[in-house]
């Protein structure tokens, strides 16, 4: 009797902590500067978070975290990634870029910190899902950085098999009424639509990952 208690006692937990894995909600996490942080609005204002309520409605349970920094470049990302790689990351959004662009730092650079950032996530999490957000410049640059500029978000979600929006800000850029008085940021009116444009390419990928199919275990321990 005590060797039949004991094996069911180690049955049950086994069952148990598996149960509490597969309870454990998938996970986004948002890396972007001020368009993802929502500059000077409420963080509930900001796309992530209406990302997150979209997924909750849809019954989609993933915990959505908001990593995005004012200012953010793409330098500045790579410095702030790694505390971030301690807990697994199901899906990325990536969206960062054009101040490297207003600063005037060349394409290939950028391109080329995009990439590691890349790199590093996949590295702690091998079947994350990734999204880039593409970008696009005023026309005030010279053409060649301006479509450089553009190209390659596309190269960049076509060479990491990533999953692309096409334009962030489509729909919002350049209307007075959708943007904080800067001409640049998105009003809350208009983080509205910055959701919608994420969420036609999010959704299938989340019930994908919801389903199971590309998700990511928890990363190592360490550094």
């Amino acid at each position: 009797m005590n060797y039949a208690a004991a094996l069911l006692t180690v049955t049950l937990s086994m069952v148990l902590a598996q149960v509490a894995s597969t309870a454990q909600p998938k996970t986004i996490l948002v890396f972007g500067d001020s368009l993802s942080d929502g500059f000077m609005l409420k963080r509930s204002e900001a796309y992530p978070a209406l990302l997150s309520k979209k997924l909750h409605a849809t019954g989609l349970d993933f915990q959505v975290t908001n990593a995005s920094a004012a200012g953010g470049t793409t330098q500045g990302g790579l410095e702030r990634l790694p505390p971030h790689l301690k807990h697994r990351i199901d899906i990325f959004i990536l969206e960062l870029g054009i101040n490297d662009a207003f600063r005037g730092l060349s394409v290939d650079q950028i391109q080329n910190n995009l990439q590691q950032i890349i790199d590093r996530v996949k590295a702690r999490n091998p079947n994350v899902r990734v999204v880039i957000a593409g970008m696009q410049l005023p026309n005030y640059a010279s053409e060649d950085y301006v479509s450089a500029f553009g190209k390659m978000f596309g190269d960049l979600a076509a060479k990491n098999a990533a999953s692309l929006v096409p334009y962030l800000l489509e729909g919002v850029a350049g209307d007075p009424s959708l943007n904080l008085p800067d001409g640049i940021h998105p009003n809350a009116a208009g983080q509205k639509i910055l959701a919608e444009n994420v969420w036609r390419v999010l959704e299938p990928i989340a019930r994908e990952v919801a389903e199971g199919r590309g998700s990511s275990p928890e990363p190592p321990a360490g550094d």
